[in-house]
């Protein structure tokens, strides 16, 4: 169990505009994703080291979005002006999630140009709508590639800070937050309203940097 990537929905100025203005703050170059089909969703990598990513997505307009509840999450946090979805847990089998939540998994996948396609299940979507603070889990399939193979950088996730209690996250995961990264500090602060991932800081060549 390990943190995977991070979720930015996009601003009101859309996708491309949001990942291009990230990527200048992080230093790397972002790389287009493409569509979601089962949640009606797009995105755009920005690869980082130590295999994690950051995922700056917008929902499309199209039934699925609708229906998923990852797209309902990606529309919602776009409508108050976009910014941090949440975070996102790797694990090598879910199935012992699905029991402990008593859920089961979602298929996702997304096809490149290039004729690459990852593919992965994950769940807890409805828990991060609910709790924010809440990471989600997803399991890749063991032929996908991952979205940080396209990483030609040394930047890193430094640390995260979450509105919210971290009693509440072990709940959920079943361990410590701090157990899902050796090199990522975790920050819990009050959440004053609405908890939920509250920044995230990177290091890069040209020294911390905070979004």
């Amino acid at each position: 169990m390990r943190v995977d990537h991070v979720s930015y929905a996009a601003e009101s100025d859309g996708l491309q505009a949001t990942a291009e203005r990230l990527a200048a703050k992080l230093h790397v170059e972002p790389v287009e994703g493409g569509v979601h089909p089962r949640f009606g969703t797009r995105n755009v990598i920005l690869p980082l080291a130590h295999e994690r990513y950051v995922e700056v997505v917008e929902v499309l307009d199209h039934p699925s979005a609708d229906k998923a509840p990852f797209g309902q999450a990606v529309r919602a946090r776009s409508e108050l002006g976009g910014g941090w979805l949440g975070w996102v847990v790797r694990v090598d089998d879910l199935a012992d999630i699905e029991q402990r939540l008593g859920r089961a998994a979602v298929d996702g996948n997304r096809r490149m140009p290039d004729g690459r396609e990852f593919k992965w299940r994950q769940l807890g979507v409805r828990g991060l709508q609910s709790d924010p603070q809440l990471p989600f889990f997803v399991q890749w399939d063991s032929g996908s590639p991952h979205p940080s193979d396209d990483a030609h950088t040394d930047v890193t996730i430094d640390s995260l800070e979450i509105g919210g209690d971290p009693e509440r996250v072990k709940d959920w995961l079943g361990l410590p937050a701090e157990t899902t990264s050796s090199v990522i500090q975790f920050h819990f602060v009050a959440p004053h309203g609405t908890p939920g991932l509250m920044s995230v800081t990177f290091n890069t060549a040209e020294g911390d940097v905070t979004v």
